[in-house]
């Protein structure tokens, strides 16, 4: 049996694993990772292949990985973690030569987007639109069957469009009202704590370390507690917004959300509860969680990479 190594490298933690071609995940194991640079990522990635590997008891066809950032996938590079960590790194070429095996990267949203067309609801569907809200916000899209990767390798930034709320919060991009500022994991916490003062007596609990104020206690709470009630509000004002203009301007057969921040389905709810039908009334195929598992999607994604890289390489 051919086997694929999946690497899934996200802002906090590496997950490595073996990955077969119906996507079941063999045997995995993840490490943190913490704020690196790339070269310091690229290290700790050749870490884990030097102790992974020689565990993998079937024959390894490729290596695939999903990366924070942005990637050109075409040329296998690593261009940026962010805008203050910008380095080009040819990580395809550079794996593909330690490791005597092909070696195919994309950023880590797009590769999850590549594990719900294969393994997940959007298998058979040309036009889609994949979401992740977790940490930050944004989105793979797939038109005629083809994914929009855009002139800079930077397409789906969609966490960095208007919220349409009147509320404002300042975002790292320059703008006071992106969605990712009211509606994800960070966005979340950093609401509660500019909040905090107005509401004294929440239950809600604000780490007195700077920690991350819980996005999924936020939503449990939402019923009781007004600054919970506040937050899950304008979160989910914002990405009702944000999925009305995606309808609009890409015209998708089906939306398909995953991340951590909506895995048990509260902040969806609430936020199809303001969505309206006209708008989406060609999303035949349906607004929807993602059927697999969130803490392997981008596992299975990574090692999607490699699964089609080697396929289009026939």
């Amino acid at each position: 049996m051919n086997t694929y190594i999946g690497i899934d490298l996200g802002g906090t933690k590496l997950l490595i694993g073996e990955v077969t071609e119906d996507g079941r995940v063999l045997h995995s194991r993840s490490c943190p990772t913490g704020a690196l640079t790339q070269s310091q990522a690229l290290e700790l990635i050749c870490q884990a292949l030097d102790e992974f590997l020689p565990e993998c008891g079937h024959a390894v066809r490729a290596i695939g990985l999903g990366m924070v950032g942005r990637v050109d996938n075409k040329k296998g590079l690593w261009l940026e973690i962010s805008g203050d960590r910008k380095e080009t790194i040819a990580v395809g070429a550079l794996l593909a030569k330690r490791y005597g095996l092909p070696c195919f990267l994309d950023n880590d949203v797009r590769s999850a987007l590549k594990a719900e067309m294969r393994f997940g609801k959007g298998k058979g569907i040309d036009d889609l639109i994949y979401i992740n809200v977790g940490t930050g916000i944004a989105a793979g899209f797939v038109t005629g069957g083809h994914v929009v990767t855009g002139g800079h390798c930077n397409a789906g930034e969609v966490g960095h469009t208007s919220s349409g709320l009147s509320f404002r919060v300042s975002c790292e991009c320059g703008r006071d009202d992106c969605v990712e500022s009211v509606a994800s994991g960070l966005g979340l916490s950093n609401c509660a704590r500019l909040l905090h003062g107005e509401y004294p007596d929440t239950k809600l609990t604000i780490p007195a370390d700077g920690g991350r104020v819980s996005a999924a206690e936020i939503f449990r709470l939402s019923d009781s507690d007004p600054l919970c009630r506040r937050l899950a509000d304008q979160a989910a004002r914002g990405l009702a917004n944000l999925l009305m203009n995606l309808v609009r301007f890409n015209d998708p057969q089906a939306i398909i959300l995953g991340g951590g921040v909506v895995s048990d389905g509260l902040l969806l709810k609430k936020a199809l509860g303001y969505t309206q039908g006209h708008p989406l009334r060609y999303v035949t195929s349906g607004i929807q969680l993602t059927s697999l598992d969130p803490r392997a999607i981008g596992l299975l994604g990574a090692a999607g990479n490699a699964i089609i890289g080697m396929e289009e390489t026939i």
